[in-house]
Order: C-alpha cells, then sequence, then structure tokens
C-alpha cells in the first residue's frame, strides 16, 4: 500500500490531548492552523488567505514528546500520512483529514528552541540506548 506523505507548517491551535489507548498504547492529538500571504496588486499590500485546519495524531513516544513540548500557539512543522475518514455528525456523513505524525518539531525559522534527549529506562531498552551525546563523540 502507497503512503501519502505531507509536510504541514503552521501553529498549534488547540491544547494537546494525551491518552492511552484500550490497549495502553500512548497516542496524542492537536490541531495546528495554517494560512498562507499573497500580495493583492490592487490594495497594494499582502494579505492573509483562510486558515485551513488539520488534525494532527501521534503515536507512541512521539506522543508522549509531543505532550511534553508543544503548547497552542507554537510553530510547528509537521510530517507523517495524510489519512482520511469519515464520521457521522449530526445525522450527515463528513470527511476528516488528518496527519499521523512521523516526525514533528518547533519551526525555528520563527523562534529558538532547546533540545532535550529523553533517555530510556535502563531495564526495558538496553545498553544501546545509554549512549549520550559525549559518548559518540567519544567514539569518534
Amino acid at each position: 500500500m502507497n503512503d501519502i506523505i505531507v509536510t504541514a507548517v503552521g501553529n498549534v491551535a488547540s491544547d494537546v490531548r494525551r491518552l492511552d489507548t484500550a490497549g495502553g498504547l500512548p497516542m496524542a492529538k492537536f490541531r495546528i492552523a495554517s494560512s498562507g500571504r499573497r500580495f493583492d496588486k490592487a490594495r497594494g499590500a499582502w494579505v492573509d488567505l483562510p486558515a485551513t485546519f488539520v488534525t494532527v495524531v501521534c503515536w507512541r513516544t512521539l506522543a508522549d514528546n509531543a505532550a511534553r513540548s508543544l503548547a497552542k500557539g507554537d510553530p510547528v512543522v509537521v510530517t507523517g500520512r495524510l489519512r482520511s475518514r469519515t464520521v457521522e455528525r449530526d445525522g450527515r456523513s463528513d470527511t476528516v483529514h488528518e496527519i499521523e505524525a512521523t516526525s514533528l518539531g518547533h519551526d525555528i525559522a520563527r523562534g529558538t528552541t532547546a533540545f532535550q534527549r529523553r533517555h530510556r529506562d535502563a531495564a526495558a531498552s538496553g545498553p544501546a540506548s545509554q549512549s549520550s551525546a559525549g559518548d559518540l563523540a567519544d567514539a569518534g
């Protein structure tokens, strides 16, 4: 099966909701808003286009990191699989588009951020995940 991979740039438009599925799988959801700008020759000025809102779904470690790192209003870049599904709302069918994120982060073209690597529990992950950036530099 082929997936449609997209990258979206925008602002976090809702609180990040973190939950566990019935099977115990971490999941996070939030909305992003993105609007373009165009130069209007008639006005001689830049104008904002209407915003597009998309739901972003994150799983596992990405869900935990998104919930800890993102806040409403943050500029973000999201890459993932475009998913469409039909939902029933008020007696009618609507198509919902979501991005199942594979990667996301702050858009540092619009500000700065500080990266903090998360270390997993040693018992759960084994010795391979215990190396730090300093260990990697020493190895080279």
